[in-house]
C-alpha cells in the first residue's frame, strides 16, 4: 500500500490514537500537527518525528501553509470542527472526522457541502461500523437468517465513573460548550443502528433528563472537592479511587488519567484534584447534559428500534437484541446468541476475528482486530483500528469504497440525533425527514 501523508489538528487522546495506529501498521505517516497546547503539540511532535516548521499552533496556521499531506486528521473539541474541515477540504486534503461531524445542522451541512464540492473523501469517525462485531452482525442480517428485522432493543451502558468523568466533570459536560449528550456520547450509536436497518427512520421520539448529578442530590454533609469530602470513601463518583487507581496502568494512565494530570504520581493527581475541574463534587459542578436518554424509531415499513444511553451502568460493551420474523439474535459486543425459529437451533457466534482475512487483505493488517475493549482507551473493540484502515486504504488507492460512510450518509445520520432531541424538548413525536 503507498503510504498516506497526514497532518492532524488536535492532539489529543482522539487524535493520539488515530495517528498511533496509522504510524504502527506503516500505512501513514504523520509530517504535520497543528494543537494549541505548547506541551501537548512538542511531545506529538516529537513522538511522530514532526519538524518543527510543520508543528503548528493552531489549524490556521496550518492552512496558511497550503497543503502539506494527502490527508487530515479533525480530532478537536466538538464546537471547533466546522472551520478547518471547510478550510482544509477546499485545500483538497482528505478528511478523517472525530465525531460528532458538528454541534449543529447547519454546520454539518457546510461540512459535507465542503466535501463534495471539493471532491474529497470525508469519514467521520463512526467507529462502531468497522469492528468485527458489526460485520458479524449485518452479514447475519444481509443473509436473511432471521427473516425481516421487525424490531431492536439497544442499549449503552455509559459506565457511572464514566458519566462523573466526561460528562459531570470533563468536556462534554455542557451543551453550550460541547453538545447535548446524545450527539457527543451516542450518534455513534444512533448511525450504528440506522447501518443496520439499511435506512433512515420514518418518526422519532425521546425522552430523557439530568436526573441525579445535580445540586438537589447533593448529601447534606458533602464538600464541594472529593479531596476534603468525609463521604469520599463511601462514594461511588470518590475522584480519588478513580484517578489514583489509574496509575501503574498504561491504558488507564492514558485515559482517563491524561485528562486531569499529565503527571504520574500519588502527588501530582491530588494536587489536580485539589485544583481542577475532575475533583470537584458530582453534586456541585456546572455540568447540565441529560444523565439517561431513551429513543424510539419507526421505520416506514412499521419496524421499530428502541435505545437506551444511561450513566447508571458498568462500562461496558454495547447490548443488543434483534428481533426477526424467523429468528432473534441477542448480542454483547463479542458474542452473538443467535436462535432459528425454524429449527428451534441455538448457536453462539464469536465475532472477534469475523472476516479477518478479507478485512486486512482491503483495508490493512490491523483492521480486524478483535480483542480491544469497549473503551476509547480500548479501542472501542476493534473500531479504531478498522476505521484508520480504511481510511489510509481509500485515500492511498484513491478508491471511497473501504469507507462504511460518506459525509452525507454521516449527515443524515446526524440528523435523527437532531430529530430525537427535537423530540425530547418538545415532547413530541417527530417526522423525520434526511434530506430537509
Amino acid at each position: 500500500m503507498t503510504e498516506v501523508t497526514l497532518a492532524v489538528v488536535g492532539g489529543g487522546l482522539r487524535g493520539l490514537t488515530y495517528a498511533r495506529h496509522a504510524h504502527a501498521t506503516g500505512a501513514g505517516r504523520v509530517v504535520a500537527v497543528a494543537e494549541p497546547d505548547p506541551r501537548r503539540r512538542a511531545a506529538f511532535a516529537a513522538e511522530f518525528g514532526v519538524r518543527a516548521e510543520s508543528a503548528f499552533p493552531g489549524w490556521k496556521e496550518l492552512a496558511a501553509a497550503d497543503r502539506l499531506a494527502d490527508a487530515v486528521v479533525i480530532a478537536t473539541q466538538d464546537q471547533l470542527h466546522t472551520d478547518p474541515a471547510v478550510a482544509l477540504a477546499d485545500l483538497g486534503y482528505h478528511i478523517l472526522l472525530e465525531k460528532p461531524m458538528a454541534p449543529n445542522e447547519r454546520e454539518a451541512a457546510r461540512i459535507a457541502e465542503a466535501a463534495r464540492r471539493n471532491g474529497i473523501m470525508l469519514a467521520v469517525c463512526h467507529v462502531l461500523r468497522y469492528t468485527p462485531y458489526t460485520r458479524a452482525v449485518r452479514d447475519l442480517l444481509d443473509s436473511g437468517r432471521i427473516g425481516r428485522l421487525i424490531s431492536a432493543q439497544h442499549l449503552e451502558p455509559v459506565g457511572w465513573w464514566h458519566q462523573a468523568h466526561s460528562f459531570v466533570r470533563g468536556h462534554w459536560r455542557r451543551e453550550d460548550t460541547s453538545a447535548p449528550m446524545l450527539l457527543a456520547k451516542a450518534c455513534h450509536d444512533i448511525d450504528w443502528l440506522v447501518h443496520l436497518f439499511g435506512r433512515p427512520p420514518a418518526r422519532v421520539s425521546s425522552f430523557g433528563s439530568l436526573s441525579h448529578f445535580r445540586a438537589e442530590d447533593r448529601p447534606a454533609s458533602a464538600a464541594d472537592r472529593c479531596v476534603d469530602c468525609p463521604l469520599e470513601p463511601s462514594c461511588p463518583y470518590s475522584a480519588p479511587r478513580l484517578y489514583l487507581g489509574c496509575l501503574g496502568d498504561p491504558s488507564s494512565e492514558f485515559w482517563p488519567l491524561s485528562a486531569v494530570t499529565p503527571g504520574r504520581t500519588r502527588e501530582a493527581v491530588l494536587e489536580a484534584l485539589r485544583v481542577g475541574p475532575y475533583g470537584r463534587c458530582v453534586y456541585a459542578c456546572d455540568n447540565d447534559v441529560v444523565d439517561h436518554q431513551e429513543v424510539v424509531m419507526e421505520f416506514d415499513d412499521g419496524a421499530t428500534c428502541s435505545f437506551t444511553m444511561s450513566a447508571f451502568t458498568p462500562m461496558e460493551d454495547r447490548r443488543t437484541r434483534l428481533f426477526g420474523t424467523h429468528g432473534y439474535v441477542d448480542g454483547d459486543g463479542r458474542t452473538l446468541r443467535v436462535v432459528d425459529f425454524r429449527t428451534g437451533e441455538e448457536e453462539l457466534v464469536d465475532t472477534t476475528a469475523w472476516g479477518a482475512s478479507e478485512e486486512a487483505s482491503s483495508a490493512g493488517a490491523g483492521a480486524a482486530e478483535g480483542s480491544a475493549g469497549a473503551s476509547a482507551a480500548d479501542g472501542h473493540g476493534g473500531g479504531d483500528e478498522g476505521l484508520v484502515d480504511a481510511f489510509l486504504a481509500a485515500v492511498a488507492s484513491g478508491d471511497p469504497s473501504p469507507l462504511r460512510s460518506d459525509a452525507f450518509e454521516s449527515l443524515m445520520t446526524h440528523r435523527v440525533v437532531w430529530a430525537a432531541e427535537q423530540a425530547r424538548r418538545t415532547g413530541s413525536v417527530v417526522t423525520f425527514r434526511p434530506h430537509a
